[in-house]
């Protein structure tokens, strides 16, 4: 049996499963409530109970003062419905109300997922999380203070570690550490969340994502996001690389086309190889988009990858009725520039 949990003032409600806690059952539900370490001690997921009750079992929150308790306060991400509920929170509707924050990760995983493309899995400090919005990204600080953006590409709920997919670009100082002397339990310091590119939840527009290379993992990260909140708006993922071997989580995507009927994929090779035997499509990415849309004007379109790529999708998106609100992007530069997001991706 679910509890309804009400917040004021949005008015916005979702079901909590059981054991489930306020703050798990808000995020399933898209909804996004403040926090930072999801384990108690920070307290920045505090908030009013307005009615109803709460309990978090053999798990006493330290950052929870009997101050706290007799003014009706809770902290969400441990607290646990015993019924229907009504609280009173803020919820983050914008990047600029979601804390950036700077602190060190320990090198979790590393994996090989081609020859050119490593997959890190970052865990932060055990009292603390990352907060962010599906499809931005985190600075890497290194010990000149130079940094290096890589975006994010798993989903907010599943926020245990943050996995970035990193490809070693010749040349590039950081990418050819990860490659060569990188070893897991390595300590790096992060800041984040950062950036402007994120699902936008609110339309109802059919989706289209194009990412090209690593620009692959905010996608992902964005893709993993509507299913896990039933978004329910068709999305349509194409994805540009030289090669069949480029496509290094190729099976995942398949499986998605495969699990959800609103999903589609679109895998396309601008430079196959005999062995490829490739029977799908060739050319540049955005050019397979316009094949399969030559009127965008009812879409939303998400794209990631490099500068060219993204210069000459924006122009032909637009001739062909997408409108600019409507598109949104991450170009990744090479580390000389601004952004620097990525020197990999």
């Amino acid at each position: 049996m679910t509890n309804k949990i009400r917040i004021e003032p949005s008015g916005h409600e979702f079901h909590a499963e059981p054991g489930e806690t306020v703050l798990e059952a808000a995020l399933r539900a898209g909804l996004n409530l403040p926090y930072g370490c999801r384990s108690g001690a920070c307290g920045a997921c505090k908030g009013k109970l307005l009615a109803g009750s709460v309990h978090y079992g053999d798990n006493q929150p330290a950052g929870l003062t009997p101050e706290d308790r007799a003014a009706g306060l809770a902290l969400f991400c441990q607290a646990i419905p015993e019924g229907d509920l009504t609280i009173e929170v803020k919820e983050v509707g914008t990047v600029q109300e979601i804390a950036v924050k700077t602190m060190p990760a320990r090198v979790a995983r590393m994996e090989r997922l081609a020859d050119d493309v490593m997959r890190l899995c970052l865990k932060l400090p055990d009292a603390q999380r990352l907060q962010f919005l599906a499809g931005q990204y985190i600075d890497i600080i290194l010990k000149d203070g130079s940094r290096r953006g890589f975006s994010i590409a798993n989903a907010p709920h599943d926020d245990e570690f943050i996995e970035l997919h990193i490809r070693h670009v010749p040349g590039g100082r950081f990418t050819h550490h990860v490659f060569t002397g990188m070893k897991e339990k390595d300590i790096l310091r992060i800041e984040g969340p950062l950036g402007s590119f994120f699902l936008r939840e609110e339309s109802r527009r059919p989706i289209i994502l194009m990412g090209g290379g690593t620009g692959f993992a905010p996608l992902k990260g964005m893709i993993e996001h509507a299913f896990h909140i039933g978004l329910g708006r068709p999305m349509h993922l194409f994805w540009g690389v030289r090669a069949k071997r480029d496509l290094y989580l190729h099976e995942l995507a398949l499986g998605w086309a495969e699990r959800h009927p609103d999903f589609r994929y679109t895998p396309v090779l601008s430079d196959p190889q005999p062995e490829d035997r490739w029977q799908g499509e060739t050319g540049f990415v955005h050019e397979a988009v316009v094949r399969a849309y030559r009127d965008l004007s009812g879409h939303q379109v998400y794209m990631s990858g490099p500068p060219a790529m993204i210069n000459a999708a924006r122009k032909a998106f637009l001739e062909h009725g997408l409108s600019e609100e409507h598109l949104f992007y991450d170009s990744f530069e090479f580390a000389a520039q601004p952004k620097a997001a990525a020197e990999a991706n």
